[in-house]
């Protein structure tokens, strides 16, 4: 994920930079009416076309070996066997007509809700792309190519080149039609969103999962941090009370003897690889007559008595117990003692937390017996002061908590809050400062020569200057736009989310922001304005009609963005090519044991949801705004935007993992990105006619504008409850499709369950057998209530045609056995320090018996394995990743919380 950020970031660096030189020579040579427009295309397309075509086909060579990095969802152990993808064939490219024969419904059902709708998002994005290209094309490239504006190449193509005023009524038409259609589009994807969300979330895949049905409440008054009182509130539908606590003391203890215990399993790897080497070496001169010997007592005497049949005790692994000034110490022995007393002080401090023995922190999680009475609580008013036992969160694993977030108090968080929101609105303003800095480097050559002062520059010799503009601009504005991720998450985590899905969404936003922006506002009116910057010093009374003429041509730097997004960008998504190297070369050299080893070949590359969505949303934005004014750019977008589909689908299916669940949150907040551009579109257009003097199509596009605000905050107020709540209404309809499922279901007798949809049992938390049963079942669900309708209709009419019944269907039944231990029950919304257990250590075996003793003597302190991983006779760690099915000891299995 991150390479491909940097990636396209660098890419988009160039780009910009290309457009600024671009945009000066043109107005340079303006006087010639001279246009590079198109051979400014062309020298963007073909060395990004070469690369990409390179990257494309090392994609295709290597995916046929290098399994592990192009298809590790296809047999990884480290995923169970319904979260794996087919194999595809190894050819060349016979393999894509199976790529294509598997659903995108395969990754909501194989991996996430997110990832599938990150897929749906970019097809909406390229759909809008492509029906605005139809819609737009046929009318407004003759009436701008015959605009009698003196433009040429592509610009002809463009607003600019219209001089008749009257001409603009079919620009403000045009602009009806196809913001109408985006507006449509919007609302019919929230249709849809609502409708696949209220079935995922109802389907026993997700409904009987823990978080399901558990609450959290923030800023919880001290007088109800009691679990009597909590039970009292909401009575016998409560399940579980976890409050949460002040675990400085124990997450310092645990800490302190994880890293002992990680310590010594080092220590122990390397002692057992030193006396192997020895033993390899004495091996070659007697032939191996001593090694059964040594084997068949490996377990007995002293402590490194095997071992020290071939070392020496200087040998043996020492470090100092303080940075240089420390006593000198056997690093096992002394990890051995420190883990003696650790380990007892850990469990104490852990059990105390349990019993409620500790300070409490204004955080609660409840757990109901019911996915229905979770809501309830959730859309309930908790307290009858406000801001207390408020905001509410449900659906939150506790994988995902910010367990340092759930002490801020109600007005700690209003503070955090304002102050989070004015750093990113600071940030967004003062970082275009070093951007347009930026910019002005890239192009000095052209400033010069109209700034006197500036003349100096021309002394520094040509190839430090060619760097100071070429190479120095790209690595500045790289940098700068690698930063902005990482202080947007620290942001979002400073403000108090308490969940890393929270986070991912409030970065969303902010990122977005910073898209707008930066991608947007200050690279189309900086390209505007600096191809204009030699006329306007010349005659600044001419501002606004050189701006006008100018800002249309901006699009020729859209068009190689999209150019560079959808060939370069995609084609790096597909290779991975800093992936491939950290794996096979970097991977060899760091990973000294067979848990590290195992970590990198089982950890799978995540996305980050709140800086994947805002770049594309800004890509659609881009197009959805030029439409009317240069519609030659939906054209690239349309190709540019499936590629990207391609590449993510590839990657959704095969490569990546879904580390956050957002429960897809993040597709109407893309989708509300959308509208930006239909608004940024209308201003733009209005602007023009202004500048132009255009009165009647002024009045036009105010009038749609006014009509579309007042659409948009309509549609806001009817699907706004929907995009976090579940509905009352559907409980009984998923009651009934269940009873269906199993084959019990009378449509004139009564619901089976009374206690209402997925009730759990107190005795180990799955669902109530006596609603519908758990076994294999599962008959086919009853014909959808509506004949197989034409595309238009089902396009028209996502409310009958992708309601909650069609929709359910893509949801599986049983995905996967969602039962907990009582340890998983008791532990679930605990912070982490209280229930991590003492690390299982793992070393690799060695042939003479060193491992199997220090095995021995070591378990009594702390658990340890040295099955799952050898030396091989090159002294060579080797974990055996086909003997343990990919799971070795310290493999844990998931829990579908």
């Amino acid at each position: 994920m991150a390479s491909s950020m940097d990636t396209s970031l660098h890419g988009l660096t160039k780009a910009l930079l290309r457009r600024v030189d671009e945009s000066q020579d043109q107005n340079i040579g303006k006087a010639q009416n001279k246009d590079s427009s198109l051979s400014a295309l062309v020298s963007t397309l073909v060395p990004v076309l070469v690369v990409a075509a390179v990257m494309t086909l090392l994609f295709l060579i290597l995916r046929r070996s290098q399994r592990r990095q192009y298809a590790p969802r296809t047999y990884l152990g480290a995923l169970r066997e319904q979260e794996r993808s087919p194999d595809l064939p190894k050819g060349l490219f016979n393999w894509i007509g199976s790529f294509y024969a598997i659903p995108d419904t395969f990754i909501l059902n194989h991996s996430s809700l997110d990832g599938y709708l990150l897929l749906r998002f970019l097809k909406i994005v390229t759909a809008i792309a492509f029906v605005g290209c139809c819609i737009t094309w046929p009318v407004l490239f003759p009436v701008n190519a015959t605009g009698h504006g003196g433009q040429v190449q592509l610009n002809i193509l463009s607003f600019s080149n219209v001089v008749d005023k009257n001409r603009y009524y079919a620009h403000v038409f045009i602009a009806w039609i196809f913001y109408g259609f985006v507006m449509l589009m919007v609302t019919r994807e929230h249709i849809f969103y609502i409708n696949l969300r209220q079935a995922y979330l109802l389907s026993p895949l997700y409904s009987q999962r823990m978080s399901s049905r558990t609450v959290l409440f923030t800023s919880v008054p001290d007088e109800f941090l009691d679990e009597a009182k909590l039970r009292r509130m909401f009575g016998n539908k409560l399940k579980n009370v976890w409050i949460a606590t002040d675990t400085k003391d124990v997450e310092d203890l645990v800490k302190e003897r994880d890293k002992t215990a990680l310590k010594l399993e080092g220590a122990e790897i390397k002692l057992t690889k030193l006396a192997n080497a020895a033993r390899i070496k004495a091996h070659k001169k007697s032939r191996g007559r001593d090694d059964e010997a040594t084997i068949t007592g490996a377990g007995d005497g002293e402590s490194g008595s095997v071992a020290s049949r071939w070392l020496k005790p200087k040998q043996r692994p020492t470090h100092r117990t303080k940075f240089l000034i420390g006593k000198k110490v056997d690093t096992i022995d002394w990890a051995r003692s420190e883990l003696s007393t650790l380990i007892p002080q850990v469990d104490a401090l852990q059990n105390a937390h349990r019993a409620g023995e500790a300070k409490y922190v204004n955080s609660v999680f409840v757990e109901f017996y019911s996915q229905a009475e979770a809501q309830a609580a959730f859309q309930m008013v908790a307290h009858h002061q406000a801001l207390h036992m408020a905001p509410r969160f449900i659906g939150i694993s506790p994988n995902e908590v910010i367990w340092k977030n759930l002490r801020i108090k109600w007005w700690e968080r209003i503070i955090r809050n304002i102050a989070t929101i004015a750093f990113v609105c600071a940030l967004i303003i003062f970082w275009s400062i070093p951007v347009a800095l930026v910019g002005i480097i890239s192009h000095i050559d052209y400033i010069v020569p109209k700034v006197p002062f500036l003349k100096f520059i021309y002394k520094i010799p040509p190839v430090i200057l060619g760097v100071v503009t070429g190479l120095l601009p790209t690595i500045m504005l790289a940098v700068l736009m690698a930063l902005l991720p990482v202080v947007l998450r620290l942001a979002a985590k400073w403000g108090g989310m308490p969940s890393l899905s929270r986070i991912e969404l409030r970065t969303q936003n902010f990122y977005f922001a910073f898209q707008v922006v930066q991608v947007f506002l200050v690279t189309t009116l900086s390209s505007a304005a600096s191809a204009s910057v030699v006329s306007i010093i010349q005659a600044p009374t001419s501002v606004t009609g050189l701006l006008a003429e100018n800002l249309p041509k901006a699009s020729t730097f859209y068009i190689s963005y999209f150019i560079l997004q959808g060939l370069a960008i995609s084609s790096g998504a597909l290779l991975q090519i800093a992936g491939l190297i950290i794996s096979r070369v970097l991977g060899k050299i760091l990973d000294k044991s067979p848990r590290k080893m195992y970590n990198r070949w089982a950890t799978l590359s995540g996305l980050g949801w709140g800086t994947i969505f805002p770049v594309y949303t800004m890509l659609g934005v881009i197009a959805i705004t030029y439409a009317p004014i240069a519609p030659l750019v939906l054209g690239f977008a349309t190709i540019g935007m499936y590629l990207i589909y391609f590449a993510y689908r590839y990657n959704l299916l095969f490569v990546f993992n879904a580390n956050i669940d957002t429960q897809g949150l993040v597709y109407p907040r893309a989708l509300q990105g959308l509208t930006v551009g239909v608004y940024l579109g209308q201003l733009c257009l209005i602007g023009l006619f202004g500048i132009k003097a255009a009165p009647g199509p002024i009045v036009l596009m105010v009038a749609a504008l006014i009509f579309t605000a007042l659409y948009h905050i309509s549609l806001n107020s009817a699907f706004g409850p929907l995009l976090t709540t579940l509905p009352k209404s559907l409980e009984a309809e998923e009651e009934a499709l269940l009873s269906v499922e199993d084959g019990d279901y009378s449509p004139d007798g009564p619901m089976a369950n009374p206690k209402g949809i997925h009730a759990v049992s107190a005795k180990n938390g799955t669902r109530d057998i006596s609603s519908s049963s758990t076994g294999p079942v599962n008959k086919d669900l009853p014909a959808v209530p509506h004949k197989k309708p034409s595309f238009f209709m089902k396009w028209l009419r996502p409310d009958k045609y992708h309601d909650y019944h069609t929709l359910r269907r893509l949801v599986p039944r049983n995905f996967a056995e969602i039962v907990y231990s009582p340890e998983t029950e008791r532990d679930a919304y605990y912070n982490p320090a209280i229930k991590s257990p003492t690390p299982l250590l793992w070393i690799p075996r060695d042939p003479a018996g060193v491992s199997r003793q220090e095995v021995k003597h070591t378990s009594r302190i702390t658990p340890i394995t040295d099955e799952g991983a050898h030396f091989d006779e090159k002294n060579k760690i080797v974990w055996d990743a086909e003997q343990t099915g990919g799971r070795p000891p310290i493999w844990e299995p998931k829990t579908y919380f």
